[in-house]
């Protein structure tokens, strides 16, 4: 296998993409954020001091995907045409609670969306910490993942599963 992100002394570099086509690019990634019980319900009442974490959390994620390329080194920059991020808020019967955070970014362009979702949910997840770390600091960001990708020469991926946390 030829990696594409080392030139030929073994240096990284920035792929050449300009002779690639532009194709509509979809990318999904998920990940969730385990808190105590007490810290969601602060959350779904609106008791967290900073704010309503939620709203805040998905602008950071849209703002991560779209600031990506500045954080990621040889990652290229692109026209995304649209960020969505969805917040599922569930109870564990195991001591913990978790909220669970998707990222749907789509771009018509030469390079796929994948790093952007990833970047997504990496911030939305580090902003929900940062808003709730008052009340608890024991939350944990989990299985970070890309879920779908579609689009580019190498079409449609699906995760078969997802990985346990």
């Amino acid at each position: 296998m030829q990696f594409t992100h080392f030139d030929d002394a073994g240096r990284a570099r920035m792929v050449d993409i300009s002779a690639k086509d532009e194709t509509v690019r979809e990318a999904i990634a998920t990940g969730s954020i385990h808190m105590r019980p007490e810290t969601l319900a602060f959350i779904r009442e609106g008791r967290i001091a900073k704010g309503d974490v939620l709203a805040v959390a998905q602008v950071a994620g849209i703002m991560g995907a779209k600031r990506t390329s500045e954080i990621i080194p040889m990652c290229h920059s692109l026209l995304l045409t649209n960020v969505e991020m969805a917040f599922e808020l569930a109870d564990s019967g195991d001591g913990y609670s978790q909220i669970l955070i998707q990222a749907t970014v789509r771009t018509v362009g030469r390079t796929g969306a994948e790093m952007e979702a990833l970047t997504a949910v990496s911030v939305a997840a580090l902003t929900i910490y940062d808003m709730c770390k008052a009340v608890d600091r024991e939350m944990s960001v989990h299985a970070i993942q890309l879920i779908r990708k579609s689009g580019g020469k190498s079409g449609l991926f699906e995760r078969a599963e997802n990985k346990p946390d």
